[in-house]
């Protein structure tokens, strides 16, 4: 084996500056990938913030004025947050069986029931072309033999041809009773729930938010509703989403950086591992083929 290259011989490779890393073509095409994801983040961002600064609120105490029911939602949509708690006006005439007792009501602290039935909505008060109902809350009671009692009672004469005013409430989801508790009872207010519980179901349009009404029937007591708090112009978690997005946007920088980064340091590595490759001395020093090493001279 031959020996060493003498450090003269040793060819004047240097290693890459992490500028000459940064500006070949791989790499100045993988920082416009980079621009391009952080340029959805940002736009991302821009749309959260956008929608975080309410530039048209509703006006102080907009939700108490009375409004019909029909200029408020329609069948089948999910209530505006703006819109929760609003008061509203309709007419129609309840559905004869088909009150509920729900169940886990509190009202003003107290705990208790509330009964429900269908609400047959008035075509011309909420301009449908078909057989639309409301769920809507009657009335209160701390007692579930009265609320039963009750039930039974608008069951047998439900009220017709009424005008209900009171608040609209967005659907609380459907729920399944707590474990020991009646399977049949019902402990959400949820639109949903109730129709699988309602008769003449066929082609029937249904509100999604439900009606606490103003005043209470079957005997039962009134239903405290109070107006909801005024909604901030800010929504504060819109704005955190928009931060986020940001984030994320310089990440995709500091990702392409450290990438380069790291190859430009293995780069360097595997130049000076070469380097002492090439520097190092014989690492067997027999001779070969049976060759004598030649004695050094005096």
């Amino acid at each position: 084996m031959t020996d060493a290259l003498p450090v003269d011989d040793v060819p004047d490779v240097f290693p890459p500056t992490l500028r000459e890393v940064l500006l070949r073509p791989f790499w100045i095409g993988m920082l416009a990938v980079a621009l391009i994801v952080a340029g959805v983040f940002a736009w991302l961002g821009q749309w959260q913030l956008g929608n975080a600064i309410d530039t048209d609120p509703p006006p102080a105490g907009a939700t108490e004025q009375v409004r019909p029911l029909g200029e408020v939602t329609e069948p089948g949509e999910y209530l505006a947050e703006p819109l929760v708690g609003q008061q509203v006006e309709v007419s129609g005439s309840f559905v004869r069986g088909d009150f509920t007792v729900i169940t886990s009501r509190f009202d003003d602290g107290e705990a208790g029931f509330w009964v429900a039935g269908q609400f047959r909505v008035d075509p011309d008060t909420d301009r449908t072309t078909g057989p639309t109902s409301l769920a809507v809350a009657v009335g209160f009671t701390p007692s579930r033999a009265e609320a039963d009692a009750a039930a039974s009672a608008l069951d047998e004469a439900p009220p017709q041809d009424v005008t209900l005013t009171g608040r609209l409430i967005s659907d609380e989801g459907a729920q399944a009773p707590p474990s020991g508790a009646d399977p049949f009872d019902v402990p959400r207010m949820s639109s949903p729930a109730l129709l699988s519980q309602w008769s003449d179901v066929e082609g029937l349009d249904v509100y999604r938010p439900y009606l606490t009404s103003n005043e209470p029937f079957g005997g039962l007591g009134e239903i405290h509703s109070p107006a909801p708090s005024e909604l901030s112009s800010v929504n504060w978690l819109n704005i955190f989403y928009a931060i986020e997005w940001a984030v994320f946007a310089g990440f995709a920088f500091y990702m392409w950086y450290r990438l380069a980064r790291d190859a430009w340091e293995k780069e360097v590595e595997e130049l000076a591992g070469d380097d002492e490759d090439l520097l190092a001395p014989d690492a067997d020093p027999s001779p070969r083929d049976g060759a004598e090493r030649p004695s050094p001279q005096t």
